[in-house]
């Protein structure tokens, strides 16, 4: 056999996409095979989420993470079996440096789609181009973090403000209730009084449903800080999506807004940023004015962007360096706590942009969820194990081996969600049933069979509808009935309704079935049916959607064997997204190998850095 029916073999075994060796074919030709095989690899790598593909991975050991041996050693085989491969690269006229137009790029030892090292470059330069200080009154700037934060002498919130004041790039992570919110509403508070020029302050996320909440949590916490009136009718009414902050064009890579045409703002909060791919920050940053300052907020811990690149968790990499000693007197004296430098001469100067929050005001000690989360970070079995075993009672755990327990799982989830049913049958308003429903949710790792979204969706349908809570009705081939509960899966600019958007199918007051939808300024819009954008039923969703959400209840499901989906980063996320209640269905197995599983996104950043 040739190489490309070797490749056309792994398509059949999805190992490699269509896409990928037609991409090699271009680049290659068949008298290429080596050149083939490099660009079918860093092709499909880029599929997967990574930015580059390191020389040292081009090994018949490492293709497809090892799994499949036989085929691996075929395909090398029939591509010549190469071995100096930063030669045979640079020999090609399809790869070079960078310095002109090629399909590939090669940089050091790691191999690029020219896209995608294009992206990362622009990425570093203007972080390196952006760590200059900037000037402050440091007096007034003191005096107004002391009003905001107070004064303590460990206050990382206070030491975010002042890091993110002070450069025109800042990012601020940390886990959930850690107070990013709070911290951001208090430094946009104090910029605003330091600055009375009036900045134009936006806020953006990568989600309709991200910036939803931010909306919703920014207005609540301006709420309890009874700024003055001045201050507060300065902030912004909400928060947009990146895609429309940059007026994305329908069917188009292009955005309407770039370095030749650039945002209108001073100020850009950029919330959930660990969702951030590397191609959409490449354009965000293209788009901002050079007076801009931006500030990322997120947790570094979550999972990476579905697209390429991991930027959050690559760039808070550097906080692991510590401030330099400047740095870490600077930030003493503004805020009046105790930082502490490192004399480090080879750290990146981008660790003087960044603050991780770690204090959780949400998660104490005596909290099963706080507990199990730090466990799961820290990639600790034993620990987590004993978590379970303690006498926490926000968290339950259930094996997930039989069919006992399967049912058991969809009897959890009916009783989950019969609050906001029985709400809806007892004519609750609904503002109500949707504030009912959001407070229990399943989530997934998988999105088809028995343990993903659609096979869940579909069980729970079935038990809702033999306990009496729902019944199925005619319209649209009896797919709706009232009660359904429906993910947007598509940003639908003129209802207003964007991707992670969840309503309920409701009779209004004409008794015709719409679906109502909660808006971030808490009003509700009814839809029909019919104008809805794509959109799936929603008792189960993803991880993955469940970003920039929070559920009271939170029923986490892992399939019953290892996969490479399940990670750390999946499992962490999963348990964050509950505030008051855990309850996890998983094989023991499984749940031990995904804690143990780091996400490995493949990228030079941090060297670039």
């Amino acid at each position: 056999m040739t190489l490309i029916e070797h490749l056309q073999l792994a398509c059949r075994q999805r190992l490699l996409r269509t896409l990928d060796v037609q991409f090699a074919l271009m680049v290659a030709g068949e008298h290429q095979p080596a050149l083939m095989l490099a660009a079918a690899l860093v092709s499909r790598d880029a599929g997967e989420g990574h930015v580059c593909l390191p020389l040292e991975l081009l090994h018949p050991d490492e293709m497809f993470d090892g799994r499949h041996p036989e085929l691996s050693q075929a395909i090398w085989q029939a591509a010549g079996s190469p071995t100096n491969w930063h030669h045979l690269l640079s020999e090609s006229s399809a790869v070079s440096d960078g310095s002109h137009g090629t399909p590939l790029v090669l940089q050091q030892q790691r191999l690029y789609l020219h896209r995608m090292w294009q992206s990362e470059g622009q990425v570093v330069e203007f972080i390196h181009r952006q760590q200059q200080p900037l000037p402050v009154d440091d007096a007034a700037l003191r005096m107004t973090l002391d009003r905001y934060f107070g004064q303590q002498p460990e206050d990382w919130q206070k030491i975010a403000a002042a890091v993110a004041i002070t450069r025109r790039v800042a990012v601020i992570s940390g886990g959930p209730g850690t107070g990013k919110t709070t911290t951001v509403a208090k430094l946009l508070a104090c910029l605003i009084e330091l600055y009375p020029g009036s900045p134009r302050i936006e806020l953006a996320a990568p989600t309709g449903k991200a910036a939803a909440r931010l909306t919703e949590s920014l207005g609540k916490t301006l709420q309890q800080l009874a700024l003055d009136d001045a201050v507060l009718k300065r902030f912004p009414a909400e928060a947009t999506t990146l895609h429309r902050l940059l007026g994305a064009l329908p069917g188009s890579q292009r955005m309407r807004y770039h370095a030749g045409n650039p945002l209108h703002l001073d100020v850009l909060v950029v919330d959930e940023a660990s969702m951030v791919d590397l191609p959409m920050l490449a354009n965000l940053i293209a788009a901002l004015p050079p007076q801009a300052r931006i500030i990322f907020l997120g947790d570094r811990d979550q999972l990476a962007s579905v697209e390429a690149g991991a930027v959050l968790g690559d760039i808070c990499r550097c906080a692991e360096f510590g401030y330099s000693p400047a740095r870490a007197a600077e930030l003493a004296r503004l805020t009046g706590c105790e930082v502490t430098g490192n004399e480090e001469q080879a750290a990146p100067p981008v660790r003087d942009a960044i603050c991780l929050l770690r204090k959780s005001y949400r998660f104490t000690e005596s909290s099963g969820i706080g507990q199990l989360a730090m466990a799961v970070n820290a990639g600790d079995v034993k620990r987590a194990d004993a978590v379970f075993g303690g006498e926490f009672s926000d968290i339950r755990r259930h094996g997930l081996s039989s069919s006992e327990e399967y049912q058991q799982l969809l009897n959890d989830c009916a009783a989950g969600y019969r609050d906001y049913l029985s709400r809806l049958a007892a004519g609750d308003s609904p503002a109500d049933v949707l504030s009912a429903f959001g407070r229990f949710q399943l989530l997934c790792a998988l999105r088809e069979g028995p343990f993903g979204v659609s096979g869940l969706n579909e069980r729970i349908e079935t038990t809702l509808r033999q306990a009496g809570l729902i019944r199925r009705g005619t319209l649209a081939n009896g797919k709706w009935y009232v009660g359904r509960p429906v993910m947007i899966a598509r940003n639908d600019r003129l209802l207003g309704l964007f991707n992670g958007d969840i309503g309920i199918a409701m009779l209004d007051g004409e008794q015709a079935l719409k679906v109502f939808f909660p808006l971030p300024d808490g009003s509700i819009k009814a839809v029909q049916p019919s104008r809805l954008p794509p959109h799936d039923t929603a008792y189960a969703m993803t991880v993955h959607k469940s970003q920039g959400s929070e559920f009271e209840h939170t029923l986490m499901v892992l399939p019953n064997q290892v996969m490479p989906v399940l990670t750390r980063e999946l499992v962490y996320t999963g348990i964050t997204r509950a505030k008051r209640q855990l309850t996890l269905y998983a094989d023991t197995r499984v749940f031990n190998s995904a804690v143990k599983k780091r996400t490995q996104r493949r990228s030079g950043l941090m060297e670039r850095l």
